[in-house]
């Protein structure tokens, strides 16, 4: 074979072969893109998103979006083209895989963990709003979850009032743990507790559980340290006046709370609080009201824009990254508080814009 058709055909492998490699390389980078939004005030799934029932509500308008973002699973090996193409577009952002999955978080521990931080996010907009207006709301330690095969597992269950540890009566969900590490692994502690069934009953007719068992648990030692505990997880739970039921599947995380709040408030309110507009926005929400930062803020902006959104409620501690990529016609306007974002929506609905809050880059 000639020298020079030998150099054509070896460079012509060697070309393939890094082509090749370049297609089916792998990178360690996982993939965030704007999710679906959806109105608070309207439906999912054929059925109302927010569901009052045992208390007057109102007619609402517009729209009071909440906004999502879909990412890469945890199994998912990305090419170097596609994280290339990511890098360079302009409605996805690639970021390293350890960002979304830390620790080698696997994807049903990712799922789980964000179906609890939902869960725990409806709970605090439920509170949240109806402080908001004036609403009473009580207050309860409850177990939120067991941890499999610790010594409390078919001891507690999720649900369960901890009416006190030790005969101490419990105030918050730290008091449990102060009474429990008082012990040493291998002592019993005792929990006054309410069942979850007997404390749900109770709760469906607007009433306080009343009542307690004694439940005896011989407490374990602790990886690390090896203070004493029993494997639960204790949390604020509450006893509202009238049902909320949040309807919503497929969903994880805790950003949605500020606008599922701010849907109860504009349902239980004669007030329209849109007129009218289109209005989304995210945040994380506490009991107290207090409008907490989140992941994926530009993917959600780009999300809403797309869904017709032309103003967006957006945590201030987001707002520096927003701003780095408005879509066009669409307004950030930027809350730290419940109140804050309950004023601005009374803004936007009478028209008056001029003194809304605006997002910044510092």
């Amino acid at each position: 074979m000639p020298r020079r058709t030998a150099t054509m055909l070896a460079s012509t492998l060697m070309l393939f072969a890094l082509l090749c490699a370049w297609v089916f390389i792998k990178v360690p980078y996982s993939e965030m893109s704007p999710g679906p939004t959806v109105n608070t005030l309207g439906e999912s799934g054929g059925e109302p998103v927010l569901q009052i029932s045992g208390r007057k509500t109102y007619p609402t308008t517009g729209h009071l979006n909440m906004t999502t973002v879909r990412v890469t699973g945890a199994d998912y090996d990305m090419s170097l083209p596609e994280a290339v193409y990511g890098w360079l577009a302009d409605d996805n952002i690639v970021v390293p895989h350890e960002n979304l999955y830390p620790d080698g978080k696997t994807e049903e521990q990712s799922t789980q963990e964000n179906a609890e931080e939902f869960s725990q996010s409806q709970e605090s907009a439920k509170v949240a709003a109806l402080k908001q207006l004036g609403i009473p709301v009580t207050a309860r330690v409850a177990v939120f979850t067991v941890v499999k095969d610790s010594p409390a597992e078919g001891r507690l269950h999720a649900g369960d009032v901890v009416k006190a540890v030790d005969g101490v009566a419990v105030k918050a969900p730290g008091d449990v743990a102060k009474l429990v590490t008082k012990h040493k692994a291998g002592e019993k502690v005792e929990f006054t507790i309410i069942p979850a069934k007997d404390a749900a009953a109770a709760e469906k007719a607007g009433k306080e559980p009343e009542g307690g068992e004694k439940v005896a648990i011989t407490t374990a030692a602790a990886e690390g340290d090896g203070h004493a505990i029993v494997g639960i997880r204790a949390e604020t739970d509450h006893t509202f006046p009238f049902s909320i039921d949040i309807k919503l599947a497929d969903v994880g995380g805790p950003s949605a709370g500020l606008m599922f709040a701010l849907g109860i408030i504009d349902k239980l309110t004669p007030e329209d609080l849109t007129g009218g507009k289109f209005i989304a926005g995210t945040g994380t929400i506490d009991d107290e009201g207090k409008v907490g930062p989140i992941g994926g803020i530009q993917m959600k902006t780009i999300g809403a824009r797309a869904a017709g959104a032309r103003y967006f409620l957006t945590p201030a501690d987001n707002c520096a990254s927003a701003v780095k990529q408005i879509p066009d016609g669409l307004t950030l306007v930027k809350v730290n508080t419940i109140d804050d974002a309950y004023k601005a929506l009374q803004k936007i609905s009478k028209g008056d814009t001029a003194g809304l809050p605006a997002c910044t880059a510092k």
